[in-house]
């Protein structure tokens, strides 16, 4: 009886045990990032595009874990110290961008960052922590980031630059650029492909639009470092990507439009796929292999302003991209992660009909239908509420909630209802729940049950052999 016992507690360890990791599998790595993107998102997502029965692209991948998210300092964490753990390994405080985790968010000896300012991180706050870029770039491979959002925002800018706060953009720009005082000297000969917006910390004072608080032309710097330079969706589709080494594509000077506003404005911005694409092809004539970064990083944004449709359409847009990276690279030598960095309050509640639309308002399966449509369920104040809605969120509270029996809650500026009112639009905070993470293809193997999003960062490494 004892020998049986052993026997099947050796099984079972076995059939729970980690699968071994083979260093190096991959030779290439697509990390892609949906901000915000929890799973609420993620299944409403699936929803509004394809249906109750549908999947999403980014569902082919079969691999799953489950990633728990919290920064040193805060249940929820924010996206600087998530994305960075992802990238780097290490656990650091909220705003900090791949830093030790000694590094205080600017420095709490001194006075708070000042959001905008351009003082550099103080001496003695933290080290530099080297991310999965770097090291990419180090053994020779090529290295990418792409983005919808400013390019010195938190998410690409934790993958090549290191600051003790994440405001601090126009110093996050100077590292990135070849020639520039500020250049990080960890990036080699620099990035070989940044696509995204955030024009203004590129440009220097004096030129409209213009955030920097100095002369220098940042631009001109990466031309004069061999990169071509576009600023439009054709302009991109225009490059010769056989006789293109480097590029930069700044097409916004903020963050690039919702994907919503950019086709139906037929804004001249490039899709994620669009930019996927191209950062693919450029980075796979490296005969070393690549490691990009992609990020929809415009879901949060959608999220945060408690508008859901927009935030359902950049969630689209991101699955686009996978999509489209999927039908160029071959999964026997790459490795494709898709992830959030972080949850929002968005929930999904009720109990609506199958078939009801995910933006519509929640309909009561107990009752009959009338004249052939489900009949509205209501709140405790007899009025009709959405499927989604958020926990918190901008304001001011009205004295009583809107009657929303004919309105159109599928309409492209409707703003969902807030559990708590927080009173300035925009001001919907991050969820701290565990977020998603799908992989395929080489070396995925450790991605299974549920880690800590600075345990992420390892098997990327083991998978590229770094």
């Amino acid at each position: 009886m004892k020998l049986i016992r052993t026997l099947a507690a050796t099984a079972f360890a076995a059939a729970f045990a980690s699968p071994a990791l083979a260093a190096g599998e991959a030779k290439n790595v697509i990390f892609f990032l949906g901000d915000g993107m929890g799973p609420t998102t993620v299944t409403a997502a699936r929803i509004y595009k394809y249906g109750e029965s549908g999947k999403l692209n980014m569902e082919a991948l079969t691999r799953t874990a489950r990633i728990r998210t919290a920064s040193l300092d805060a249940q929820t964490t924010d996206s600087a110290p998530s994305m960075a753990a992802y990238m780097t390994g290490v656990k650091m405080n909220n705003e900090v961008l791949s830093m030790s985790s000694n590094t205080k968010a600017y420095d709490a000896t001194a006075k708070p960052y000042v959001s905008g300012a351009d003082t550099t991180c103080p001496a003695n706050n933290g080290t530099p922590a080297t991310t999965l870029l770097e090291l990419a770039k180090a053994a020779g491979k090529g290295v990418g980031a792409v983005t919808t959002t400013r390019i010195t925002h938190a998410t690409p800018a934790a993958t090549f630059s290191h600051i003790c706060h994440r405001d601090g953009e126009n110093d996050i720009a100077a590292q990135v650029v070849p020639g520039s005082a500020r250049f990080n000297a960890a990036l080699g000969s620099g990035v070989d492909v940044l696509l995204g917006g955030g024009r203004r910390h590129f440009l220097p004072s004096g030129v409209a639009g213009s955030k920097r608080t100095d002369a220098v032309d940042l631009t001109a710097l990466l031309t004069n470092a061999g990169y071509t330079y576009v600023t439009t969706g054709t302009a991109l589709r225009n490059v010769n990507v056989a006789t293109t080494n480097k590029l930069v594509g700044l097409f916004n000077a903020d963050h690039l439009n919702y994907e919503l506003d950019r086709v139906k404005g037929a804004i001249d911005e490039p899709s994620l796929a669009d930019m996927t694409e191209t950062a693919v092809k450029l980075l796979q004539k490296n005969s070393k292999g690549y490691f990009l970064m992609v990020e929809g990083g415009r879901i949060d944004h959608a999220l945060h302003g408690t508008n859901a449709k927009r935030a359902l359409e950049d969630a689209i847009a991101f699955d686009e991209a996978i999509k489209r990276a999927l039908s160029l690279v071959d999964l026997k030598d790459t490795l494709v992660v898709v992830t959030a960095d972080h949850d929002h309050t968005m929930t999904f509640n009720g109990y609506p009909h199958r078939g009801n639309p995910i933006l519509g308002k929640v309909t009561d399966i107990k009752q009959t239908r009338v004249q052939g449509k489900p009949v509205l369920a209501n709140a405790a104040d007899s009025k009709p509420y959405t499927t989604l809605v958020f926990g918190n969120g901008g304001g001011p509270r009205k004295a009583s909630r809107d009657d929303l029996t004919t309105v159109d809650t599928a309409a492209d500026d409707y703003l969902q209802d807030v559990g708590v009112v927080l009173g300035t639009p925009g001001s919907e905070t991050h969820g701290g729940g565990d977020v998603m993470l799908l992989s395929g293809g080489a070396g995925n193997a450790g991605f299974k049950g549920t880690l800590d999003n600075t345990k992420v960062f390892g098997v990327v490494r083991t998978a590229l052999g770094l």
